[in-house]
């Protein structure tokens, strides 16, 4: 296993792609339970490897918040399941084995914001990922009637950490229970607690796999961090903590992002 002490930012682009179960850790009863609106949150950029939480920390600021996730991935499926024009384009471009180029996602992601459930805010997944996108988005949003510009949190856990949690995790086939032989382990080696079913490691959970997704993420997210942190819109978050510490201190970023404290 490859030792790593260094914490890491940014977000994956892999086709080895994180589930929303990439964290372990699940909202409890200590979740946070209600959040001072001083401020509106606008558009929020969660940015962390694989592994790192993200989706659990957007489902928790969406029930705080009462803003939508706007994932890039889901964004692409939708068109292309729905044969809208952007998605046709979109699947013509993927049949021949090619990346969807940047303009047909700016696209995509242009008339996602334009929903009115934006209005006060938006969390993003997976976009941007590149300097470009970023650029973008910036632009895009300037021109945009009272939008406010992005903020963005990369949430930091120790890449050994990462690895146990990606290298670990074992799903039930039948429940879709997600354990984590480390972390997690079911009662019974590599059997589901709750019918008996045996579990099994997704083909992309690998020591691998996830050393490309990390080699990638850090390539392209690497010049998006800087773009924010030279603006001061940029904020690290500790990741490894219940799931409300982690929250409560994304809420905080965000509040004093927006503040101009």
């Amino acid at each position: 296993m490859v030792e790593q002490a260094s914490s890491l930012t940014g977000a994956s682009v892999s086709a080895c792609s994180e589930s929303a179960g990439g964290a372990l850790a699940q909202p409890t009863a200590h979740s946070v339970s209600s959040v001072g609106h001083a401020v509106t949150p606008g558009p929020i950029l969660l940015l962390g490897a694989p592994g790192v939480g993200k989706g659990t920390q957007a489902r928790e600021l969406m029930r705080l918040w009462a803003i939508p996730q706007i994932s890039t991935g889901d964004l692409l499926r939708a068109n292309v399941s729905q044969g809208t024009e952007l998605g046709l384009a979109a699947k013509e471009i993927m049949q021949c084995g090619n990346l969807v180029p940047d303009d047909l996602v700016n696209r995509m992601v242009a008339i996602r914001l334009a929903q009115p459930d934006t209005l006060n805010g938006f969390i993003l997944d997976g976009f941007p990922r590149t300097l470009p996108q970023a650029h973008w988005l910036d632009a895009e949003l300037a021109v945009r009637p009272g939008a406010l510009p992005i903020v963005a949190v990369s949430l930091q856990v120790d890449y050994n950490l990462l690895l146990r949690r990606i290298t670990g995790r074992r799903n039930c086939p039948v429940c879709q229970r997600i354990y984590n032989v480390f972390l997690q382990p079911p009662q019974r080696d590599g059997f589901c607690d709750v019918d008996g079913a045996a579990l099994v490691q997704r083909a992309d959970d690998t020591e691998t796999c996830f050393q490309g997704r990390i080699g990638n993420y850090q390539s392209l997210t690497a010049p998006v961090i800087e773009h924010y942190r030279a603006q001061g819109r940029f904020a690290e978050v500790h990741g490894d903590r219940e799931v409300a510490a982690v929250a409560a201190e994304v809420i905080s970023a965000v509040e004093r992002m927006r503040s101009g404290a």
